[in-house]
């Protein structure tokens, strides 16, 4: 037997998101393929609990874990790189630290980014949550604006320094306005006593006529009126248009003076120089047939956000961007090349919708589970929610540190983790003081 023939198939997978980790981790070990992990990040982070971090109730490391530490002794390897182009005739990676990585197959598993349609005024004024970084600098940002407006004496200034308007009655956007109305209640008249008595607005504004569209309609009215019992201002079948000088201006004529725009509005596809564009469908996903191979090429996949099917009967459209579909295809797609590997067909990927849930504040949470069959709410949905969360985080570690940090937050209805980070080396003098 020679060498060429036992050489192991090279796997890079580009992304080490749910897709991505789900995908390396059904081969770990195995005899048929070396696998390479490129991502930008050194480490993986569980995107449902990003609000938390932004909203000063979970620190960083309670939802991220690295890479390097995953893959240890699971004979994989990693990069910390981003991808600038493919060339696909040559199966060579072009990464931005100037460095080539070949492949023999290629997965995208890169996930998707904010989609701000085209809009310079809110990419650049508003705060999305697709990341760590995007989490830490909302954080700090909030808080920086609340030790602003305990110093300003101007009622009207304060007023507006003080509402937040959400954009997007998505998942994100009902969380994040949850847990800033818990702040708002218990904690807000504590830390800044000056602000005990200041108006604090918190608006979700969406263009659909219901929160959390795809859910049950039980759903939709329990978190509305979840919602609007702590104090929060929902508008429906309204988008936001612009923002610009503190001012959100809205689809129906109105606008809100507001001091902070979040956006949880949408998301579009990450996308990368070298693909076809007749590869490319909606919101520039991959399309894939029922194997998750990408369209026109026989070495490239495509699983998760990045990915879009049109093979699923039940999902002529393609399937949600959310977490379910991106783990399930990552972990079909592993075993399928195990399976051609050893000389069998693989399986058309069927997608298993296993619900859909919500939390809003510290004692509710919302669920849709088996297709919408069985309706959780209350008390109950938050145990679910609870149980499926801590579940879902990568290891124990991350599990034990979630859990103390919400049975602080629930005994306490506070966290002591509202703390200002400034990055950048404080002994460069050319750096701005404040």
């Amino acid at each position: 037997m020679t060498n060429a023939t036992l050489r192991k198939k090279h796997i890079v997978v580009i992304g080490g998101g749910f897709a991505g980790l789900n995908f390396v981790k059904q081969l770990y070990r195995n005899g048929f393929y070396d696998i390479t992990v490129v991502d930008r990040n050194n480490y993986n982070y569980f995107t449902p609990l990003l609000y938390q971090v932004a909203t000063s109730f979970l620190e960083p490391s309670s939802i991220s874990y690295p890479f390097r530490r995953l893959f240890r002794n699971k004979n994989v390897a990693f990069r910390m790189a981003t991808l600038l182009d493919v060339d696909t005739a040559s199966r060579t990676l072009h990464l931005g630290d100037g460095s080539d990585l070949t492949y023999d197959i290629l997965v995208f598993a890169a996930g998707s980014r904010t989609n701000f349609f085209g809009n310079e005024n809110i990419r650049h004024q508003s705060f999305s949550l697709k990341g760590i970084d995007d989490a830490l600098y909302l954080r700090n940002e909030l808080l920086k604006n609340l030790e602003r407006a305990s110093l300003e004496n101007d009622p009207d200034e304060r007023r507006r320094m003080l509402t937040v308007v959400i954009a997007g009655g998505g998942p994100t956007g009902v969380e994040v306005a949850g847990m800033l109305a818990e702040t708002k209640k218990y904690i807000l008249g504590n830390d800044y006593p000056s602000l005990a008595q200041a108006p604090v607005n918190i608006h979700v504004v969406d263009g659909a006529p219901n929160l959390l569209a795809p859910m049950s309609a039980k759903t939709h009215a329990a978190a509305f009126n979840a919602l609007q019992k702590l104090g929060v201002q929902v508008k429906l079948n309204t988008q936001v248009k612009d923002y610009h000088n503190g001012r959100v201006q809205l689809s129906d004529g109105t606008s809100i003076e507001a001091g902070t725009l979040i956006w949880a509005a949408g998301v579009i596809a990450n996308s990368f120089s070298g693909i076809a564009a007749e590869s490319m469908g909606r919101g520039k996903r991959m399309i894939t047939d029922a194997f998750n191979k990408v369209k026109g090429y026989g070495d490239i996949y495509a699983i998760g956000d990045i990915s879009i099917q049109f093979t699923d009967a039940k999902y002529p459209e393609g399937h949600p961007q959310v977490a379910q579909p991106a783990i399930q295809q990552g972990k079909t797609l592993a075993r399928n090349l195990l399976r051609m590997a050893k000389g069998k067909p693989p399986k058309p990927f069927r997608y298993f919708d296993r619900g859909d849930m919500a939390i809003i504040g510290r004692q509710f949470a919302v669920a849709d589970l088996f297709k919408h069959k069985l309706h959780l709410g209350g008390m109950i949905g938050l145990m679910g929610w609870l149980f499926i969360h801590v579940m879902s985080l990568v290891n124990y570690n991350n599990k034990i540190k979630t859990l103390y940090n919400w049975a602080v937050a629930y005994a306490t209805r506070d966290q002591a983790l509202r703390l200002i980070f400034r990055p950048g080396n404080r002994e460069n003098r050319n750096q701005a003081a404040s």
